[in-house]
């Protein structure tokens, strides 16, 4: 069992890895923006940072404009954050000396046994959400519900197999330290084992779907909201503008009239209420 768990973990790592990576080379290859023109632009890194960390931490955003989200969103964010820093703590604790590696043990067991229930509590939240709140409804998909639901079956499963483990066998810390040192001798709890392997497949899962949203993050704010390349004659976004102009996109909307054949400058100076009236 220990053999079959260790190829899943580590397979659900690399295809995250190279789905992350995949999605973020997709985004910086598209096409320019339509720049949102808002101010004020931060200055510097400083300024970026002021910025990014209050919204990657603390989903201040969300906060401001939509707070009966915030409170079921933040929880499930936070609890993703504590079971990240919980799996650094449980591979990078034995290359620790002593002392540091009990104090990282048990920062670990705080992070994971903290972030697997504010997980739960916030995926069901937001599932609840999703469910009754009729502005929410009418934008669902099943995919949306499936992916709170992945959530919550495995994260579920991860804390029974934690606390209904039998006395003595090992916990996920101990089991991500024998996947590092492929300590095939290991015998990992059955329900824990699932769990674990639930979250290696929701893990290769996430860069496939929305929910990779936080790489996207980055271009939404670096390349959208705080690009500010001037649109000089002859310059790089001119000449981009110039190429997409030529495109010949394809969209189902029937009142856009993209039918393959009409360039975007036909789309763009085409009255939709008018069909091919200008």
């Amino acid at each position: 069992m220990a053999t079959l768990l260790y190829i899943l973990l580590y397979a659900g790592g690399i295809v995250f890895l190279a789905g992350c990576i995949t999605r973020a080379v997709w985004y910086a290859k598209e096409p320019l923006h339509l720049r949102w023109e808002i101010y004020p632009v931060p200055q510097g890194r400083s300024g970026e940072l002021k910025i990014m960390v209050p919204e990657i931490l603390f989903l201040k955003g969300l906060w401001e404009f939509n707070r009966p989200m915030w409170c079921v969103s933040y929880p499930f964010h936070l609890g993703l954050y504590l079971l990240s820093a919980a799996v650094v703590l449980a591979i990078g604790a034995p290359v620790l000396p002593a002392g540091l590696a009990v104090l990282a043990h048990s920062a670990g067991v705080i992070c994971g046994t903290a972030g697997a229930i504010l997980g739960l509590l916030g995926s069901l939240g937001l599932l609840v959400r999703r469910l009754t709140n009729q502005e929410l409804r009418i934008y669902n998909t099943a995919g949306d519900i499936f992916n709170l639901v992945f959530f919550a079956g495995t994260l579920s499963l991860l804390m029974a197999g934690y606390w209904l483990r039998p006395v003595g066998s090992p916990g996920p810390a101990g089991i991500l330290r024998g996947a590092a040192a492929w300590d095939t001798t290991l015998q990992p709890p059955a329900v824990l084992a699932v769990g674990l392997a639930a979250a290696a497949l929701l893990l290769a899962y996430i860069p496939m779907t929305h929910m990779a949203h936080f790489i996207a993050k980055y271009f939404t704010y670096h390349s959208v909201r705080w690009d500010e390349r001037s649109n000089v004659a002859g310059g790089s976004v001119q000449r981009k503008m110039a190429e997409y102009l030529m495109y010949r996109p394809t969209w189902a909307a029937p009142h856009v009239g993209a039918d393959g054949n009409r360039t975007w400058v036909d789309i763009a100076t085409t009255n939709p209420t008018k069909g091919s009236a200008k």
